[in-house]
């Protein structure tokens, strides 16, 4: 009886340990796939650098905002029948939807022009400082509590920053400040979106935000014809008053793709962050910086000055310690 009871207790460790290690051997290949599907997003995103850089030189930022938001809208209402929504989508938060959509759309804006005007390395090393930003308005916004080791962090991230953009300076270029500000726009956006999660969908802000996109292009769409475009001007500041004009086939195809690249990165980047839990995915969003030194270099042979790779490494650095402690201990605990 003894034998046969310590028979059946290694039989049922044998499969105790077999069926973990299934586990853990389908946790890793989710976790592979969640990293494949948002350094696939990040790809996509990319290309959205290059098309408006591409064909920034001959149209407005405002146009390509509204032939972007026309293909875009539609796009949502598929995600939102994925979701099982039919019709237009509903809130209780009307007001903080279309703030974030305000919010989104100056990032969005002020992020174009900061393409047209730096390498693309330094636009995606600037882009970096978002989890800093985001760590900061946490505890200015949301009363989070940061230890002494991520104020360390935010300190370096932010001198990353200043390396990059170097104020002051002869090599000094306003474009990087429109980076800054969509960067510190889209924080804001995630301080509201996690207000949000708890009522709305993704699939319904995803509409709120391309109909504020699609809106607020048409109003703002006069400044062009009111101002006109200023002689000598900083290439983001024409940029944004250059006169709308009439694209090409060609042009009004990559105007309207990027709609769907926004449409397929934001599937991937949903895709990821359901196949694996998010601290896993999270470090992968800084591979638009290699990426983007990549076109760069290829496309119009910009190779990235010492001071960028520096900063660059400083705001890398910091963004992965500060998710390193947040995936241990937590947003609130104090480190």
């Amino acid at each position: 009886m003894a034998e046969r009871w310590t028979g059946w207790k290694k039989s049922l460790m044998n499969n105790t340990a077999g069926d973990l290690a299934l586990l853990n051997l389908k946790t890793a290949s989710s976790s592979i796939r969640g990293a494949a599907s948002l350094v696939l997003a990040m790809l996509i995103f990319s290309l959205q650098d290059i098309a408006v850089k591409w064909i920034g030189g001959d149209y407005p930022v405002l146009e390509i905002v509204v032939f972007r938001s026309l293909i875009a809208l539609p796009c949502t209402f598929i995600f939102l029948r994925y979701e099982g929504i039919r019709g237009l989508p509903t809130t209780q938060q009307s007001a903080l939807e279309y703030l974030r959509g305000v919010f989104l759309f100056i990032s969005f804006t002020t992020y174009m022009m900061g393409v047209a005007a730096l390498p693309l390395a330094d636009v995606a090393a600037i882009r970096n400082s978002g989890p800093l930003m985001i760590t900061l308005l946490s505890v200015v916004w949301l009363g989070e509590k940061v230890g002494p080791r991520r104020w360390l962090a935010l300190i370096v991230g932010f001198l990353g920053v200043l390396l990059i953009v170097q104020p002051g300076s002869g090599t000094f270029n306003p474009g990087s400040l429109f980076v800054l500000v969509a960067t510190l726009f889209y924080a804001l956006n995630v301080m509201i979106t996690r207000k949000l999660q708890t009522t709305d969908s993704s699939a319904t802000m995803a509409y709120y935000s391309s109909f504020v996109y699609l809106v607020l292009a048409f109003v703002l769409a006069p400044l062009a014809v009111v101002v006109g475009e200023i002689p000598a001007a900083h290439p983001s500041i024409a940029f944004l008053f250059r006169a709308w004009t009439m694209p090409t086939l060609l042009d009004w195809m990559i105007m309207s793709g990027l709609g769907l690249v926004w449409a397929g990165g934001m599937y991937f980047v949903a895709r990821a962050y359901t196949l694996a839990q998010a601290s896993v995915v999270a470090p992968f969003e800084y591979a638009p910086l290699l990426f983007n030194v990549m076109w760069g270099f290829l496309l119009w042979r910009e190779i990235p000055t010492w001071m960028t790779v520096a900063g660059a490494l400083l705001t890398l650095s910091s963004g992965l310690y500060i998710l390193y402690r947040e995936r241990h201990h937590g947003h609130k605990e104090t480190i």
